[in-house]
């Protein structure tokens, strides 16, 4: 059952002996003031249904230090032992100078109940409850989109690696199956002379690419056979950590690897594939960390996490918490749905919100996302358009006409666009005297339109205008500060997979917005929240 806190303070109660020592106007002073009205105990309601049990610690108490925590970087341990010998902690948690913190698990516990509910993300909501409360952003008709990487708490996996854990994991979770890696999967042994009940790496002669290849073939092989003496469909039904661990299995044994040379994959011959796949799972301890390219040469492993950003403020109204990649989580289609769905936007044709991001949210969907809404108005840097010869001719040189539906070429040349978007000049260019600036290909210049080519242009032409370049200029890198704030001493997550750290960012984001909205002079009167 939920617990309740005593209202009637205790003799030593730190609040009443040390409050007075708290700095006015941190985060500290204002929850040991104002804990109780910004988590009630009723918005915690429907986590306890039940009306029997151990009372709960009071959820006031878990918010608090869970805000606490994901403010301060702390552990579960570091945050109950802060809860315990810091005053400062009790001072806002309601703490007697004597009184003991829980037991670590507890946040734990209620993370998972936190996370399992309707509302996961309810104490970001209410501190932007509070932010709406105040007017902060109140008639503030811009936000600002940004994301940054975020490093996962897990090393990075090699392929040979992966597969020995992954078979591992399914003689463990898999009921019968330690007895069938034993008896099928004897491939390792017979290579390195150890099966997969020893540790670390096997015993070869790494440097020897045949040895490394001959590993491959084995452990992948191994893989299969395992794969094909378990009921998968059976056991993929019933679900849990044996359907996981299977999964798992088949992902690892066919993302990294190909047929070896001179193999056609029929003959169990295998290598470690001289590619990438496109959405590599780069450990078997948490499955959901990916490869992050954020530039050419800055590379990461972990997460994304996508912000929206009142620019003059800098409080976070959306966050969210991705994979690095995949065209469902990239910048513009998170941002898309992230910035249309802001509760905190009031806006109407007559007074749209200027939505600033930089290129990688210029896409066409997400310029036709903002076209339908009607009430936003996007200030994105555009994609810049790359010449196919080097000084030449941009797609902007070319003349669209939607409505006829063909494209004029820079010599006046014109062609009907076909219903996939394909334009082709062909034997127009031969004796072209602008063909060195067009194209070098031997039969012509041929261009393809995207679904939302006409939008893009008209956003090109639009972002040539000196208002939109001084508000992009003025307005968009203030998204930078939040962003420096955010990853500031917490660059790498504290959890593994994405529902996890997605929720300790809401709870991160929600501790950030609490202390700028006191540093703007966040004070309650009459009852009301405002800014002084």
């Amino acid at each position: 059952m939920q617990g309740e806190a005593d209202r009637q303070r205790e003799l030593l109660d730190v609040e009443a002996l040390a409050g007075h020592l708290l700095v006015p106007g941190s985060v500290f002073a204002f929850l040991a003031a104002h804990r109780s009205r910004l988590f009630p105990p009723e918005m915690f309601a429907d986590l306890f249904p039940s009306g029997r049990g151990r009372p709960s610690v009071p959820p006031e108490v878990i918010a608090s230090v869970l805000v606490l925590q994901s403010l301060y970087g702390h552990s579960d341990r570091e945050a109950v032992e802060a809860l315990t010998f810091d005053l400062r902690w009790k001072a806002a948690c309601g703490y007697a100078v004597d009184g003991t913190g829980f037991h670590p698990t507890t946040l734990t516990y209620w993370r998972k109940r936190l996370v399992a509910s309707d509302r996961p993300d309810r104490i970001f909501e209410a501190v932007r409850e509070v932010i709406t409360a105040t007017g902060a952003v109140a008639g503030r008709t811009r936000r600002a989109l940004d994301s940054t990487v975020l490093d996962d708490a897990v090393a990075r996996q090699d392929t040979i690696t992966q597969l020995i854990v992954s078979i591992r994991r399914v003689a463990r979770d898999v009921p019968g199956a330690a007895d069938l890696v034993a008896a099928r999967c004897t491939r390792l042994e017979q290579v390195t002379g150890q099966d997969y009940t020893a540790t670390g790496k096997p015993r070869i002669a790494w440097d020897d690419e045949a040895a490394r290849e001959e590993l491959v073939t084995a452990l992948v092989n191994d893989a299969l056979a395992l794969l094909g003496a378990l009921d998968v469909e059976k056991i993929s039904g019933a679900g849990g950590k044996p359907a996981e661990a299977l999964a798992l299995l088949a992902l690892v044994a066919g993302q990294d690897v190909e047929p070896a040379d001179g193999s056609d994959g029929t003959d169990g011959r295998w290598r470690i594939a001289r590619k990438t796949a496109p959405d590599r799972m780069i450990s078997t301890v948490d499955p959901d960390a990916r490869h992050a390219h954020k530039t050419r040469q800055r590379r990461q492993d972990g997460f994304k996490a996508h912000v929206v950003v009142e620019p003059d403020t800098g409080l976070m109204t959306m966050v969210r918490l991705t994979k690095t990649n995949g065209a469902e989580n990239s910048d513009a289609a998170v941002g898309a749905d992230l910035v249309t769905t802001d509760p905190t936007i009031a806006a109407t044709p007559h007074a749209p919100v200027q939505v600033l991001g930089d290129s990688a949210y210029a896409s066409g969907q997400m310029l036709a996302t903002l076209a339908d809404q009607q009430q936003f108005e996007p200030v994105l840097k555009p994609w810049p358009l790359r010449p196919t010869v080097e000084g030449g001719f941009t797609l902007d040189d070319f003349t669209h006409d939607p409505a006829a539906g063909t494209l004029t070429c820079p010599a006046g040349v014109t062609r009907a666009v076909s219903p996939r978007g394909s334009v082709t000049f062909g034997a127009a260019c031969a004796g072209c005297p602008l063909r060195s600036r067009c194209t070098t290909a031997k039969d012509g210049r041929t261009i393809s339109l995207g679904e939302h080519h006409q939008l893009q242009r008209e956003h090109r032409r639009r972002a040539q205008d000196q208002d939109f370049q001084a508000v992009y200029r003025q307005h968009r890198p203030m998204v930078e500060r939040s962003l420096a704030w955010l990853t500031r001493g917490a660059r790498r997550v504290p959890y593994r997979g994405v529902t996890k750290n997605d929720a300790w960012l809401h709870h991160r984001a929600a501790g950030l917005n609490l202390r700028r909205l006191l540093n703007l002079g966040l004070t309650l009167t009459d009852g009301n929240w405002a800014i002084a």
